[in-house]
């Protein structure tokens, strides 16, 4: 069995990615298991500049799933440089940093230091639902998504990766606007906006009153998604929201992603993208299936 994947240009000895912002910078991780059986690990989201993020409380649980809203906390790339990336090149896997910011400059400019670093390739934020500036204003329309992707793309020669929305209306044609922009390839879905109120405060749980939907619970929406993105661009797609196992990440791969990326099962078992890479073995055996991109894109419709 060989599940090997070259997704957008970067190679990867397996389809299983841990997910931005659930996995840290893999220091915590790496205490459960070798980080080298991962196919890949997407950094928390990193900015030109450190971020203080939202005030708390900024996580809630809710049904089958999670609200959260940090607000894309972290200490900047240039720490993530000294500091975190030299931890990380211990490991025998892809490392693709997740790049934020809050105008077109900033996402160019962190760009520019990240095609600088020993990493294999970038994730765009263009689509966290927890900040006032930046990601959703430019990724909830072709255009600002072909903008940023476009200008990024004249300064940054590693595979770009960018992360779509699913709070918008057509999700094929924000896909688009990444492909057309000179993106690699795209991930999706980060996480669904939602709310929680607390009935006895009559006030919402999160102190910015609204967050972002993971867990299992979105991942019918998620699948539903990527089907939709593979049949409107040709760049591989990063599937993720909701995976959990070996079985949910079948369902992304029949649907049309190339690779998968588990998020908020991070924090329900450390093992879970460990188990789901078993898994993913175990079916392939089952059924007899040699190579993993064999089954890509195969589901077939009724």
């Amino acid at each position: 069995m060989d599940t090997r994947i070259n997704f957008a240009g970067i190679k990867m000895k397996n389809p299983v990615t841990v997910a931005s912002g659930t996995f840290g910078y893999g220091r915590e991780y790496s205490n459960f298991f070798d980080l080298s059986k991962l196919g890949g690990i997407i950094t928390k989201g990193t900015s030109i500049k450190p971020k203080s993020g939202n005030k708390p409380p900024r996580v809630c649980e809710t049904p089958s799933g999670m609200l959260n809203s940090i607000g894309l906390q972290n200490p900047g790339v240039e720490y993530f440089a000294e500091n975190d990336l030299p931890f990380l090149r211990k490991f025998d896997t892809a490392i693709i940093v997740n790049a934020c910011g809050s105008t077109i400059e900033d996402y160019i400019e962190v760009c520019k230091i990240l095609d600088t670093l020993p990493i294999d390739g970038v994730e765009l934020n263009l689509s966290c639902p927890n900040v006032k500036a930046g990601c959703m204003a430019f990724g909830s329309s072709y255009e600002g998504v072909k903008e940023v992707t476009s200008k990024v793309r004249k300064v940054l020669n590693k595979p770009l990766i960018v992360k779509l929305t699913p709070n918008v209306s057509n999700i094929g044609e924000i896909a688009k606007g990444a492909e057309d922009g000179g993106a690699d390839g795209v991930s999706l879905i980060n996480t669904l906006l939602g709310m929680k109120i607390d009935i006895e405060k009559r006030r919402p749980v999160l102190a910015n009153n609204t967050g972002g939907l993971s867990g299992p619970a979105i991942r019918p929406v998620a699948v539903r998604m990527v089907y939709e993105v593979a049949q409107a661009v040709n760049i591989p797609i990063l599937g993720m929201g909701g995976i959990v196992n070996g079985e949910d990440a079948i369902e992304f791969l029949l649907a049309g992603a190339s690779a998968i990326s588990i998020g908020a099962g991070n924090f329900q078992d450390p093992y879970t993208s460990i188990n789901t890479i078993n898994e993913i073995e175990q079916y392939m055996k089952k059924h007899n299936i040699e190579n993993i991109n064999d089954i890509v894109g195969q589901v077939t419709m009724n």
